[in-house]
This record gives structure tokens, sequence and C-alpha cells, in this order.
């Protein structure tokens, strides 16, 4: 007799779930319908399948804040999802909700990120008239930029991944508690790693933050991490929302401000960001202005998924996101830097 592995996984963790959890049972499914696993829920194989992506292993050598930093305990894009996903599932442990769901959400969440960190981000936002959001991006990329799941565009994952992916920054929200939890994760995640990035850098100390904020949040590191994540997990035990008390919320809001005036906003940081954004501009631009440069395997993408948008600046705009920092310094050079003229024998 054949067991139905899948099943009875799914079952034994509907009995520990909160009854505010999202059930694997309860999903829309997926654009294109494909037979279940025989031994992994619908969520979980959605993880899998991100992990798996190329996008995915580009993270490593996407920027998180620094750019090519010549130590390895820098954080990367790919570092901080991990960080991000690490963060996320103690949250949802803690609160009996949906782990394989936050999980496929948090590895997903910056798929779309461009090479060179935000700088990159505010680049092509200006290069692209239609504008660029790398949250939006993340989700293009599950949707048909990546060719994994043949015969399908994309990634072909559920729908809830989708919109806590798509719905982890900004003023967006997530329909599942699984997805708005991610968001308060991503933000825990990146405050706190890219302060210690700072003081790696020597841009900052333990003692330069303001006073009012370490007695709230703890004058440690791993205090204030432990602080933030307690802290979602007493104020949302089993509610319907994810929240924080008004007292930790405001001084990791002002935390937040004070990373973006000492850190993000800083020269020191963002010496290399004119040479990041002349990178993109002109490889955008040698593109743009024929299409036919482009790898052939990149524009047949188009010539099979049909979107809103199939501009020129579109396709180039995928491509270029794409890119890791190497790779983009890599094309930058090959296009416009002149190569040493051998010597014959």
């Amino acid at each position: 007799m054949k067991l139905d592995i899948r099943q009875r996984i799914l079952d034994d963790r509907e009995k520990i779930y909160s009854k505010y959890a999202f059930l694997d049972r309860n999903s829309k499914g997926r654009v294109y319908e494909e037979s279940p696993s025989e031994v992994r829920g619908d969520f979980q194989r959605d993880r899998d399948r991100i992990i798996h992506s190329k996008s995915f292993r580009r993270l490593k050598h996407k920027t998180q804040v620094f750019i090519s930093p010549e130590i390895d305990h820098y954080r990367t894009r790919l570092t901080h999802t991990l960080e991000v996903c690490q963060i996320a599932r103690t949250i949802a442990r803690g609160l009996r909700l949906n782990e394989d769901l936050v999980e496929a959400i948090a590895l997903g969440h910056d798929l779309g990120h461009t090479p060179f960190g935000h700088i990159g981000e505010e680049a092509l936002n200006k290069l692209n008239p239609n504008g660029f959001k790398h949250y939006l991006q993340s989700k293009k990329v599950v949707e048909y930029l990546e060719r994994t799941q043949k015969p399908y565009p994309g990634l072909n994952l559920t729908f809830e991944v989708i919109d806590g992916i798509v719905n982890h920054s900004k003023d967006r929200l997530a329909k599942t508690l699984e997805g708005k939890l991610v968001k308060y994760s991503d933000r825990i995640a990146y405050i706190n790693h890219d302060f210690d990035d700072a003081k790696r850098a020597g841009i900052l100390k333990d003692e330069d933050i303001p006073l009012n904020i370490r007695k709230t949040l703890g004058y440690k590191g791993s205090d204030r991490l432990d602080t933030l994540v307690k802290d979602i997990i007493y104020n949302s035990y089993d509610k319907d929302f994810i929240a924080m008390s008004k007292e930790v919320e405001k001084s990791m809001a002002e935390l937040r401000e004070f990373m973006f005036e000492r850190v993000y906003l800083d020269k020191k940081v963002k010496k290399e960001a004119k040479k990041a954004e002349f990178i993109l501009e002109q490889i955008y631009n040698y593109y743009l202005k024929d299409l036919s440069r482009l790898p052939k395997s990149h524009l047949e993408i188009y010539e099979k998924y049909k979107d809103d948008d199939q501009s020129d600046h579109r396709i180039v705009t995928d491509y270029v996101a794409g890119m890791t920092d190497k790779y983009a310094s890599y094309i930058f050079s090959d296009l416009f830097i002149p190569k040493s003229w051998g010597y014959e024998n």
C-alpha cells in the first residue's frame, strides 16, 4: 500500500498550527496547475524551487550596502536573505504559523534586486521611463524570468508566496500573516546586520546609537535582535494580526532613521555610487540601442510570455537587473575598456 507522506506531514502540522495560520490546503494554487508532490506540501515545494533557481544563487554576488568589500564578512544580498529567513522562521514558530510559507516568501523576497544594491535600484528607476522597484521585479523573476519549471514560464509558485514576495516592502500589505511577518523580519534583519557591517567598516560604534534607543532595544546587537523578535511574538501571539508594542516599534523606527542618516546616506558608504550608476547607465544604453545585442536566451523569454509591458526598456531592465556586481563590471569592461595589444611571436 502506497503511503500518502505529503498528507500525513500536512495533517501533523495542522495539529500544532494556530487557528490564524494559513494552511496549504487553503491555497489558491498556481497559475499553471500541477500534480501535487508525493512528499512535500505546496509551500515547501515553492521554497525548494526558489533555492534551486539561478536568481537565488546570483544573490551571493549582489551588494547589500557596501560595494565590493575586500573583507569576506560583510553581508551580501544572499546572506541578508538567509538572515531574514532565520528571523521569520523563529517568529513563525513562536506564533505557530506556517513555516513553509514563511520560508518560501523570505527566500524569494529579494530575487529581483539589482547589482550594486539600492544604488542599482535607483539607477534603473531613473533609466526606465516606467520606473523600477525591486519587489515588483522579484515578482517578475518568479513569474517568467526564471526558466526552471519547463514548460511553465517562471517558477509557477503559489499565489500566497508571490503575494508575500511582492508585498514585503514599503506600505504594501500581504494577505497572509506569514507574509506580514516576513515584512517585519526584513526590516529587523537589515537594520541590525547593516549596523554590524557599519561597525566593521569603522563608521559606527554601539555607543553612537542614541541612548533612548539602546535603553529600549538593548546595548548589544544580539540583545536588540532578541528584543525585536520576542516583542513581535509576545504582541502577536494567538491574534489575527502581526504587531509590536508601541515603545519597541517607535525605537525600531528611530534606529532605522538613524541608520539612514549615518550609514545609507553616508558619503563614505556612497563614495562608489557614481561609478556604479555610470556602469549601469552605459550598459543599459548599449543594449537599448540594439536589442539584438542581448543574449538570444533572454529575448526568447518575451516570445513565450505575454505581459502588459514588453517595451525595449522592460526587456533591457530585466536583463540588467539580473546581473551580479561582478558580471556588470565585467560586461562594462568588455564593452568599453580597450584591451591590451599583444605582441606577435
